[in-house]
């Protein structure tokens, strides 16, 4: 597809005549300083606009140029290939011809986007140059379509589905659907539904499936960026075959309603596997589930895309290379921390270095690591897993979570005899991480000689890149909250997501997260070893160079990144009161 010898873009464009001959050198001049392709200055200094951008980049590469507004392009042509891709990499499929796949792109020189998708769809590729605007706005208009379409099936599902069982008592239904699974049948209206219901929420990219019984329906609710939406309800007279069909699923007791159970699915959907931890609770109108959805492609991100600010990066890599020690990641549960270590853990997988993990549960496998689950009621703690890890000669260790003394102990001992150690503890912030596991009875000289650095992190909300604009009138009660003056937004604005097809009218659209870390020196190795108290240590911490959660997450503000409001929601500040 790329040609050996092709010509400049800049030379493309001035022979063209599309642009002076000093507005393309200062244009180059920027661009190096800046380290930004030349198109993309061209655009930002309105030279050129992206239809011309687009068709001189086709030239350069000898492609054929692609005009989403005219091109015949079949109906069912976005189902060629699957919608992550489509959406990850912002490609179009054209349609097929003489059986190879042709393809719409933004970008020829994002090589391991094409070959992703050379290698996931098992075809030979046509490729077409097509704007970036376009080619968006075109996988809009064409998903948000079928996703109508994908709501109207659900909802019908639903319907039909209770008209069906209309006429069965509530026990009898759950027969009904305990014989039809014994004989292997997935035409049933509950096993339908059911699919439609998972499949939906894997589509939507959601993390969590609620199913909530009340007192006059079941409600379904999904989780969205760590956030619950309504979308979904179920009647009544569906519960007990509802509940039943999930119970089968996950391999629980389907004749057991009194007490919680735990179970797990496993479903192909798309071209992936996809693993659902499943969790069912008594309540007062009935059994409550959760499936969390556990996605393969969740925790491969890489360090890079956690949302490390660049010196905060560097010392991250230099942190988890260190010889021996323990590195700490803290904070509330959802904030990433396992996320956080098993991107680290990846970067770390060689074949010179061995790995155990001590986990409960194991969410996520990955080849090259050994994973111990956690069964404490056959004995396998944390504390004899960790026993017994230090007589398989590891590299690095990763605990799972420092629940008491006898744990943090044994995380030491092993730090101090040359062994890497990963953890998590539930702190509100870095420095009180140390007090936490003083608290727990650790010795204060174990903890100052032993600990390398802690992080700690929240997850906040990205605005929908889509419909980001300027927010000309932010709440002053979030600026005041995160210390924002009217100074510093005359200088870089704020965003905010208008809400639009891509985001389902939300206007955020992912997560990344901000951190404060703090590697020990040796003032306070020795305010840990004096036991003083969280407010000396966050000084100290400070003083050191850590940049505070509510710092990182200001930075991200003015990079059009995320919200106030969301900043404000996870990074806690003293003195201030809405």
């Amino acid at each position: 597809m790329v040609q050996t010898a092709r010509r400049h873009l800049g030379e493309i464009l001035y022979k063209a005549g599309l642009v002076e001959k000093q507005a393309l050198i200062d244009a180059i001049k920027a661009g190096k300083a800046s380290n930004k392709r030349l198109g993309q200055v061209l655009l930002e200094k309105g030279e050129i606009d992206e239809e011309t951008l687009t068709k001189a980049i086709a030239k350069q590469f000898g492609l054929k140029y692609a005009d989403m507004n005219v091109n015949d392009i079949p109906a069912d042509a976005l189902k060629l290939i699957p919608e992550d891709l489509i959406r990850r990499h912002n490609v179009v499929p054209l349609g097929m011809e003489n059986g190879r796949l042709k393809l719409a792109i933004a970008d020829p020189m994002d090589l391991d986007a094409l070959d992703t998708i050379r290698f996931r769809t098992n075809k030979e590729l046509d490729f077409y140059v097509a704007s970036p605007s376009k080619i968006k706005s075109f996988i809009n208009d064409t998903l948000e379509q079928a996703g109508h379409e994908e709501s109207d099936r659900l909802r019908h599902s639903i319907d039909a589905t209770a008209a069906e069982l209309a006429d069965f008592g509530e026990d009898i239904k759950a027969e009904i659907l305990k014989a039809g699974q014994v004989a292997g049948s997935d035409d049933g209206p509950v096993v339908r539904l059911v699919n439609l219901i998972i499949d939906t929420a894997v589509n939507m990219k959601a993390s969590d499936i609620h199913f909530e019984p009340m007192a006059d329906r079941v409600r379904i609710r999904y989780r969205l960026d760590g956030v619950c939406f309504e979308k979904d309800t179920i009647p009544k007279n569906m519960q007990a075959p509802l509940m039943t069909r999930l119970k089968i699923l996950s391999g629980m007791n389907i004749a057991e309603k009194r007490i919680p159970q735990d179970g797990r699915i496993k479903r192909m959907i798309g071209n992936q596997d996809v693993d659902f931890r499943v969790s069912a609770l008594p309540g007062n109108h009935g059994e409550s589930m959760v499936l969390r959805i556990l996605r393969p492609d969740s925790v491969n991100i890489g360090i890079k895309a956690l949302g490390f600010e660049a010196d905060d990066y560097e010392r991250f890599q230099h942190i988890i290379r260190r010889p021996n020690g323990i590195f700490l990641v803290t904070g509330p549960t959802g904030s990433g921390k396992t996320t956080t270590l098993y991107a680290a853990l990846q970067e770390l997988n060689k074949p010179d270095k061995k790995i155990i993990t001590a986990e409960d549960p194991i969410e996520y496998s990955f080849s090259g690591m050994n994973q111990v689950q956690v069964k404490e009621d056959i004995g396998l703690t944390f504390d004899r897993i960790l026993r017994a890890m230090l007589r398989q000669a590891p590299n690095i260790i990763l605990v799972g979570e420092i629940r008491d003394g006898v744990v943090a102990d044994i995380a030491i001992q092993a730090a101090l005899t040359g062994h890497l150690v990963f953890s998590t503890l539930h702190t509100n912030d870095a420095p009180s991480a140390i007090t936490r596991l003083i608290d727990m009875g650790v010795k204060p000289f174990l903890v100052a000689s032993s600990i390398q650095a802690i992080m700690a992190q929240r997850l906040v909300r990205i605005i929908c890149k889509n419909c980001k604009t300027i927010d000309k009138n932010p709440d002053p009660n979030y600026l005041r909250l995160l210390n924002i003056t009217p100074e510093d937004i005359s200088k870089s604005p704020v965003y905010k997501g208008e809400g639009c097809s891509v985001c389902q009218g939300i206007g955020y659209k992912g997560r990344q997260a901000i951190f404060e870390m703090v590697e020990l020196n040796n003032e306070i190795r020795e305010l840990a070893f004096s036991k003083a108290p969280t407010g000396e240590l966050r000084k100290a911490c400070i003083a050191g160079g850590m940049k505070t959660l509510m710092e990182d997450g200001k930075l991200k503000i003015f990079k059009g990144v995320t919200t106030p409001a969301e900043v404000a929601g996870v990074a806690q500040t003293e003195g201030v009161i809405l």
